[in-house]
């Protein structure tokens, strides 16, 4: 199983029309999940503004790239949604990741989501994650985490994580109680001397979005 995450940014103002022709006409033409399983469907609230960001699921990178293939080749495709959606992008950027931890849904609706990517040293990337794996029981008596990852591509040394809150004033408390939980306060004094840049964003799904 691999994840696809997909980062567009737009134009100021097209970030309303982007997300319903992607959760219209672009999921009518895909047939729902056949060509990718839909994970994820966000704008940005705070961090990079005007981003409209994506998450997939595959069996493999063949099988994306079989899949994407296939799509682009679809008449209806090219004809139909590309021309909505191109002309609005200023830049697309792909990572492909490799789940450390299973996806979880959120507890109910109404959620806001914070996407957190970690650069830590060469090569500890993989020992980072399983430590965080371990001690991922603790950290979420606070808050709900949605995944974990380690980046494939195109930086081999990131780290990805999701997490899920009814409010920022949930977020304030879930972090600051984390922070004195004993498990979690050892995991970060292994972690975090190895991380080398944290980049953090606020999501908000879209109402096509199968985690709200």
């Amino acid at each position: 199983m691999i994840h696809e995450l997909r980062m567009y940014t737009l134009k100021p103002g097209s970030i309303n029309k982007a997300l319903e022709a992607s959760g219209t006409v672009a999921r009518r033409i895909r047939g729902g999940d056949s060509y990718g399983k839909l994970e994820g469907h966000w704008s940005s609230e705070i961090g990079t503004l005007n981003q409209y960001i994506h998450l997939w699921g595959f069996e493999s990178v063949s099988e994306m790239q079989r899949l994407r293939g296939e799509l682009a080749a679809l008449p209806a495709w090219r004809e139909e949604y590309v021309p909505l959606i191109r002309p609005n992008i200023l830049r697309q950027e792909i990572r492909i990741l490799r789940p450390v931890l299973a996806m979880k849904e959120p507890e109910g609706d109404n959620n806001f989501h914070e996407l957190r990517t970690y650069r830590v040293k060469p090569g500890k990337a993989l020992e980072w994650t399983e430590r965080m794996a371990e001690a991922m029981p603790a950290r979420e008596k606070y808050s709900r985490n949605l995944g974990l990852w380690i980046n494939d591509f195109p930086d081999p040394n990131e780290i990805t994580h999701l997490w899920s809150y009814k409010s920022w004033q949930e977020r304030m408390e879930a972090r600051a109680g984390s922070q004195a939980d004993p498990v979690w306060k050892k995991f970060l004094g292994y972690a975090g001397p190895l991380i080398e840049e944290m980049r953090s964003m606020i999501l908000s799904p879209s109402p096509y979005s199968p985690r709200k």
